[in-house]
């Protein structure tokens, strides 16, 4: 394991988050404060508590989860696409360092800044709602899981992507419906019995249930098959990745 490499593309990638972190992080926060307005007050307003948890608080998880997703493949994506796009991803191929050891250093501070805006997310929600993490290491154990889980696929997408437009598409067109309809705002549990069924299927569901039960006690699946979600989303990731650097695919075009 080349850790000097590792070490290198991670301090690199992490270098161009703080020259911008100002936008970096007063994007998401100000994105949060809107949340907070518009479901806190307007719908918290109707809805008092889910599951005996105020609203306000309920929410929080899922305004979490949002921003991981969203900052992760993001991140992730940008952060391999340039090399592609300006040339300079034949360093890397011709560098004493494995696929192993580029994505764990890509990866590795995507999934770093999307954990440090969630940080932030939290810490800006105190402002607004008592909360309280009934299960801290696993908040934080779920929070680094879904990180690098969704990191390794906003990697896998800017490997993908020949273009800036279609860099967007998965995050615009596909992560944030799958949020907003993965019970991010809701409890599965609160719709007609043929609507929950439907939103088991979304895979996002699941990570956003181990997740609110992480701060609450509360799931709407099992938290063990939440945990296996999303690992196996991990190990999936990996081995496509792995394909893609035996194969060249999309990395010499």
């Amino acid at each position: 394991m080349n850790w000097p490499g590792i070490r290198a593309i991670f301090h690199h990638e992490m270098s161009r988050f703080f020259r911008t972190i100002m936008q970096s992080l007063l994007s998401p926060v100000i994105s949060t404060v809107l949340y907070f307005v518009v479901f806190g007050a307007a719908i918290g307003g109707r809805i008092q508590s889910v599951d005996g948890v105020p609203y306000g608080a309920f929410i929080v998880p899922g305004l979490m989860m949002l921003t991981v997703l969203q900052q992760s493949v993001s991140n992730a994506s940008f952060g391999i696409y340039f090399p592609k796009f300006s040339g300079t991803i034949f360093e890397y191929l011709v560098s004493p360092v494995g696929w192993i050891e580029v994505t764990m250093g890509f990866v590795g501070a995507a999934a770093t800044k999307a954990i440090l805006i969630a940080l932030v997310i939290l810490l800006t929600s105190f402002y607004f709602v008592g909360v309280h993490i009934l299960h801290p290491f696993w908040m934080l154990a779920f929070l680094f899981l879904t990180s690098l889980g969704f990191s390794l696929l906003g990697f896998i997408i800017g490997l993908w992507a020949k273009s800036f437009e279609q860099l967007q598409i998965v995050p615009m067109m596909v992560i944030t419906p799958l949020v907003f309809l993965g019970g991010a705002f809701y409890s599965a549990s609160m719709l007609p019995p043929f609507w929950e069924a439907v939103a088991k299927l979304n895979p996002v569901l699941y990570l956003v249930s181990g997740f609110r039960w992480a701060f609450f006690g509360l799931a709407d699946v099992p938290v063990g098959v939440s945990l296996i979600a999303v690992c196996v989303m991990i190990a999936v990731c990996m081995a496509i990745i792995r394909w893609i650097f035996a194969t060249g695919w999309r990395l010499r075009e």
